[in-house]
C-alpha cells in the first residue's frame, strides 16, 4: 500500500515536470545556490548617495608668489575669495534589522551633509547617521518607512574557510545592485593605507570597486559574513571585507552610544627583541613585552605583570606593537579579551575583562603619546592666555622634548581639530585621542593668536 502510494506520487511529479513549459524547466535547472542567495538578499541592499559641502579659497597671487613672505603678505592684505561646491559620492549598504538600520563603511558617509538611500524596489529615503567609527571604517544609518523594509540578519564569520565561494553585491561605479562572485583567498589579512593600518580582513578575489564599499559579502547560503570595502588603493583584482563577527561588536556600540567605546586593558607594551626575549627566558622574539601595568587596571586584576610577553590576542598571533594595538580593535569596552601570555617560563591564556577609557586615562595617553596637557577653553583660560578662540582645548603644558614640543606647539595654542574630529570641548578631544590608536600620523588645526594653521605630525 505504502509503495503503491509512493509510486503514484512519483508519477504525478514526473507528469507535473513534463507539463512545465520548456523555459520554466530550464530555469529551474539553472537556479543555483548563488541565484537563490542573491534573490534572498538583494532587496535589503541599498545604494547610498552622499553630498558634502566643500569650501575652498582661491588666492589670485599664489601662482606668482611662491615665496612664503609674499604668500603671507598677500594673505594678510587681500582676503582670498571663498567658494563653495557640492561634492557627491556613491557607496553601498545593507539593511540588517526591521527597524531600518543600515550598515555601511565610514568612508562612504564621512563628512556628508546629506545622505540618500535607494532600495532595489526604487524607494528612496533620506538617511540619518546613527553613529560611526573611523578606526574600523564602519557606520550605521537609519531610515524610516511606513511600509515594512526588507532586511538580512547578520551571520557569523567565525567559521569561514579559505576557498569557499562568496558573493558581493553593491553599486560599483554607479551600476546599481551589481553582483560579483569569487572565493575567499585569505583570512585575517592586514594592510596599510596612508595613515592607518587595518587588520583581520577577509581577502577575496571577487571584484570590489569604488561604489562597492559598504555592501554585503555573502556565503553560498546567503548569510551575511562581511562588509565589503574599497579603501585599499593598491588592490588590483583582489578585494577586502570586514568580518561580520567583528562588525557586530562595533554596531552594538554604535546603536547604543553613537560611537565605539574601545577596549582598555590598562597596560603598555614595547617591541620584543632577541636580547630581551633571552633575558625573560623566551625561545623566540615573537610577541610584545609588557613594560607597564596600571595597578588598578583590568590587566593587573587578571594577573598580568610587567615583564610578561604577549604572543596572541584571541586567535591572532602578535608580531609587533602595531599588530597588538590593531588586534584590540575587534573588542569594545566590557568585552572579555583572551591573551596568550608567556609568564614565568610557560605560555598560558589569561582572559582580561576590558573597560572603557576614562577621561583621566585619555589625558594621560595624550601626554604620553603627544607630550602635551590640555584643558577646555574657559573664561579663566581665555584671560590667562589672551585667547581669541571661544571653543577648543588649550595647551597648558608640554613634555620637554616630547612630540608637541619638538614640532613647535606652545602653551596657549588652541587645538580646534585633530584629523577629522572637530574639537570644541574636552570630550571631543577625548574621542580624537582614542581614534589615534592606529594612526601613524596626525593632523592638527591650531589657533595661535589671530592665526590658524595646519600641522601634520608623524607619530
Amino acid at each position: 500500500m505504502i509503495v503503491r502510494r509512493a509510486f503514484r506520487l512519483f508519477l504525478l511529479g514526473v507528469m507535473a515536470w513534463a507539463l512545465l513549459p520548456a523555459g520554466a524547466a530550464a530555469a529551474a535547472e539553472r537556479r543555483t545556490a548563488i541565484v537563490a542567495a542573491v534573490e534572498k538578499v538583494s532587496p535589503a541592499v541599498v545604494n547610498i548617495r552622499t553630498e558634502k559641502l566643500v569650501r575652498w579659497r582661491r588666492d589670485s597671487f599664489s601662482t606668482f608668489f611662491q615665496d612664503p613672505f609674499f604668500e603671507r603678505f598677500f594673505r594678510d592684505f587681500f582676503e582670498p575669495r571663498q567658494r563653495k561646491y557640492q561634492q557627491h559620492s556613491l557607496g553601498s549598504g545593507v539593511i540588517f534589522d526591521s527597524e531600518g538600520h543600515i550598515l555601511t563603511n565610514w568612508h562612504v558617509i564621512a563628512q556628508a551633509s546629506r545622505i540618500t538611500v535607494n532600495l532595489a524596489d526604487e524607494r528612496t529615503f533620506e538617511a540619518e547617521l546613527v553613529g560611526s567609527d573611523p578606526s574600523s571604517d564602519l557606520a550605521v544609518l537609519d531610515i524610516i518607512s511606513k511600509a515594512p523594509l526588507p532586511y538580512v540578519e547578520m551571520g557569523s564569520s567565525d567559521d569561514l574557510m579559505i576557498g569557499e565561494t562568496v558573493i558581493a553585491i553593491g553599486n560599483p561605479f554607479g551600476f546599481s545592485h551589481s553582483v560579483t562572485t569569487g572565493i575567499i583567498s585569505a583570512l585575517r589579512r592586514s594592510f596599510r593605507t596612508e595613515d592607518q593600518v587595518f587588520n583581520d580582513f577577509i581577502q577575496l578575489d571577487a571584484s570590489i570597486n569604488p561604489g562597492n564599499s559598504g555592501g554585503p559579502l555573502l556565503d553560498i547560503n546567503g548569510r551575511l559574513i562581511g562588509i565589503n570595502t574599497a579603501i585599499y588603493n593598491g588592490a588590483q583584482g583582489i578585494g577586502f571585507a570586514i568580518p561580520i563577527s567583528r562588525a557586530r561588536r562595533i554596531v552594538d556600540d554604535l546603536l547604543r552610544f553613537g560611537e565605539v567605546h574601545p577596549a582598555w586593558l590598562g597596560l603598555q607594551v614595547q617591541p620584543l627583541t632577541e636580547e630581551i626575549a633571552k633575558q625573560f627566558g623566551a625561545s623566540s622574539a615573537t610577541g610584545v613585552l609588557v613594560n607597564q601595568v596600571d595597578n588598578d587596571g583590568p590587566a593587573a586584576r587578571a594577573g598580568i605583570k610587567r615583564g610578561d610577553i604577549i604572543t596572541r590576542v584571541d586567535q591572532q598571533r602578535i608580531t609587533d606593537v602595531l599588530s597588538f594595538e590593531s588586534s584590540l580593535e575587534q573588542f569594545t569596552a566590557n568585552d572579555r579579551v583572551p591573551l596568550g601570555v608567556f609568564q614565568q617560563g610557560e605560555t598560558r591564556t589569561i582572559v582580561v575583562q576590558s573597560e572603557g577609557l576614562s577621561l583621566r586615562k585619555t589625558l594621560e595617553r595624550a601626554e604620553r603619546l603627544l607630550g602635551l596637557a590640555v584643558e577646555e577653553v574657559t573664561l579663566r583660560s581665555r584671560t590667562r592666555y589672551r585667547l581669541v578662540a571661544d571653543e577648543g582645548v588649550v595647551i597648558t603644558g608640554l613634555v620637554r622634548n616630547g612630540l608637541a614640543h619638538r614640532v613647535g606647539l606652545a602653551p596657549g595654542d588652541v587645538i580646534l581639530q585633530i584629523n577629522r574630529q572637530a574639537v570644541g570641548k574636552i570630550s571631543d578631544f577625548q574621542r580624537a585621542i582614542i581614534r589615534l590608536r592606529r594612526n601613524s600620523s596626525v593632523l592638527f588645526i591650531v589657533q595661535r593668536g589671530l592665526e590658524r594653521y595646519r600641522l601634520m605630525v608623524e607619530l
